[in-house]
């Protein structure tokens, strides 16, 4: 019986400690990525000038298309400070902190959704620093004579431009909005990864919380994109320039797990390859 355990035992071990590698390594890649995306978004040259330019061109297209209403909004809800403090909560801890929690969670649960989000994400970061070197942008906030306030500053007594985290953060990259591109393509990922039917296990209360989740997931990148105009750290049109970095990080998870992953397994794994070669 003990040889029996034993033998067991020492099957299991290998599969463990490849378990345990892999997701060591996996948690590093991922903090490496995200630790090089703020690093390197901080760091990019600062012209202030030029990000103040470029805001008052974002400003002048959007009165030439009609949706210039950034200060409106934001007055609409300074009178009520519990709406101020939901789109603050929203758009400060509503956005990386959900994207770690999340992403934990289908790296555990649903693997496969968990690498083409992360994918995702991961490629529309590195095209957005593209954006903000090439292209700073000041954000609302920070334009002269705006008449907006930052309200994170106002009512919350937090920024992130607090000197604790200076080092990682760059006031002028207002374009593209990742707040809001990043929330999309969580909402995609989770949908993909949790509203989907899944046999006997969807009936019931199981369907209630499929529908739940599909509502919150739609609902949340909304409410980001709300949250970065009622705080004044983005306007209109940085939103859309985070749906673009959005659909081009789509294409490129798309792209990977249509031919790159393949690819990288004959690569990686050519006697696999061969052996599932020759079986067929």
């Amino acid at each position: 019986m003990a040889t029996g355990r034993t033998a067991s035992s020492n099957r299991l071990t290998p599969i463990f400690e490849r378990r345990v590698y892999r997701d060591v390594g996996e948690l590093v890649l991922v903090a490496l990525a995200f630790l090089l995306y703020f690093v390197v978004r901080a760091n990019v040259i600062d012209r202030p000038d030029l990000a103040i330019e470029n805001a008052v061109r974002i400003v002048d297209t959007e009165k030439a298309l009609g949706i210039y209403s950034e200060l409106a909004w934001q007055e609409a809800i300074l009178d009520s400070r519990l709406l101020v403090r939901f789109f603050n909560f929203v758009y400060f801890w509503l956005d990386f902190p959900v994207i770690a929690v999340l992403g934990l969670l289908m790296y555990w649960k649903r693997r496969r959704y968990y690498t083409f989000t992360r994918d995702a994400i991961l490629f529309s970061g590195a095209c957005a620093l593209v954006v903000y070197a090439l292209f700073p942008v000041a954000p609302p906030r920070l334009l002269p004579d705006s008449g907006i306030i930052d309200t994170l500053q106002a009512y919350n007594n937090a920024s992130y431009q607090a000197q604790s985290t200076e080092f990682f953060v760059n006031p002028y990259a207002a374009m593209p909005s990742l707040h809001v591109g990043w929330a999309f393509l969580v909402a995609i990922g989770v949908v993909l990864a949790f509203g989907q039917d899944e046999g006997q296990r969807a009936r019931g209360k199981g369907q209630v919380v499929r529908a739940l989740v599909i509502v919150l997931a739609v609902l949340h990148p909304i409410a980001q994109w709300a949250s970065t105009v009622f705080t004044g750290n983005h306007y209109f049109l940085d939103g859309v320039g985070g749906l673009v970095a959005a659909a081009l990080g789509l294409a490129f998870a798309v792209s990977m797990q249509k031919q790159g992953y393949p690819v990288l397994s004959r690569l990686l794994r050519p006697e696999r390859s061969e052996t599932n070669g020759s079986r067929g």
